[in-house]
């Protein structure tokens, strides 16, 4: 049995109550999504700013009434204090109640995943990205050490690494951050960090890379590049490559992220605690590379559903995207050896498994 079989089993056994910020958006819904169906007790807190409803209804649709039931949702903003210490507690339906549980129970554990992502949106609007990745972060931070929660898990970034120009990544060299974004991120860490020095707050942070799924929005200005390519691929619509198609990226499917949560949040291993982890497969792709897995698989998922959809054959070059990093590849080695994490999902399986939601 491996380290997260342990843990689902633990935590079927013995539930907890989460804390998920962001739990409309992309990564939330699916780290909502295994909570329920593990019987845990989770509050999801999101603006819906960039998060859907549809993403939760389609959690509902995956889960028992009786999970279900254990989703208590608020509409409210990191950046607002009073929200973020509503969020803290838990409190039971009539239907819950019912059975015996508590009307309101503290949070044990967050996953505090909420934040005003991209790049480019950064260089659009720093300070939307400041009050949201930084002033929000702080205030989680603040209730969650007030509500004395047993683990505070955060999503960090790859962007923090900026110009380091070693391939792979290792945690402990960064370079100088590239877009006010990544200074965001830094940030985080910079207060994680501060929060267990002054406060004995632990904390651990995980730094996504490139991360891809169902869900996944398509749509507006800073969608990211693999449900960009995907929605334009089934539409018919042209498909843009930033640059010469060199640039690489190490692709992350959902799940693998989704364990990391897990596993960072459940830790018993003390050296793991305020130690930040990159969240990765340890592998890249070129753009060019991307481009051509992606329209073969969405090509043959068509085919298999029977769709009369025509996809889009061929990628168009144009100049570099501001801010962007050359080349991001992993090294997931600290991850594996303090956390265990042990990604079951490399980038094309993730493209195979994910193509069908969007197709659909």
């Amino acid at each position: 049995m491996s380290h997260l079989e342990q843990i689902q089993v633990e935590l079927c056994l013995h539930p907890k109550t989460w804390l998920v910020t962001g739990v409309a958006g992309f990564i939330g819904s699916h780290l909502l999504e295994t909570l329920l169906k593990l019987d845990q007790r989770v509050v999801g807190l999101d603006n819906f700013t960039t998060g859907h409803r549809r993403n939760l209804d389609e959690v509902r649709d995956m889960v028992n009434s009786e999970q279900w039931a254990n989703f208590y949702a608020i509409n409210g903003d990191i950046r607002n204090l009073e929200d973020c210490r509503r969020a803290m507690t838990w409190h039971a339906p009539s239907s819950v109640i019912a059975r015996g549980v508590r009307q309101s129970i503290p949070v044990n554990h967050v996953l505090h995943q909420a934040a005003l992502g991209s790049v480019p949106r950064s260089l659009t609007d720093p300070i939307a990205t400041n009050e949201n990745n930084v002033t929000g972060f702080l205030n989680m931070l603040v209730a969650a050490r007030d509500a004395k929660a047993q683990s505070f898990t955060y999503a960090a970034s790859s962007s923090t690494y900026g110009d380091h120009p070693a391939l792979p990544k290792v945690e402990d060299n960064i370079g100088n951050p590239l877009s006010p974004y990544a200074v965001t991120k830094y940030i985080n860490e910079l207060y994680a960090d501060a929060f267990a020095l002054c406060y004995e707050f632990n904390t651990i942070g995980l730094r996504y890379f490139n991360v891809f799924g169902p869900r996944q929005d398509p749509n507006g200005a800073y969608a990211a590049v693999i449900p960009k390519w995907t929605n334009a691929l089934l539409k018919g619509e042209p498909v843009y490559i930033n640059g010469d198609g060199e640039t690489s990226r190490d692709y992350c499917f959902v799940a693998n992220v989704v364990q990391a949560n897990l596993l960072a949040a459940m830790t018993t291993n003390p050296e793991a605690l305020n130690q930040v982890y990159n969240v990765a497969i340890g592998a890249r792709a070129t753009l060019t590379e991307l481009f051509y897995i992606l329209r073969n698989t969405l090509q043959a998922t068509v085919i298999a559903s029977g769709s009369p959809l025509a996809i889009a054959t061929s990628a168009n070059y144009r100049e570099f995207r501001e801010g962007d990093v050359r080349h991001s590849q992993a090294d997931i080695s600290k991850a594996q050896r303090l956390l265990s994490y042990a990604p079951k999902y490399p980038m094309k399986i993730g493209i195979e498994l994910t193509m069908p939601w969007y197709v659909r």
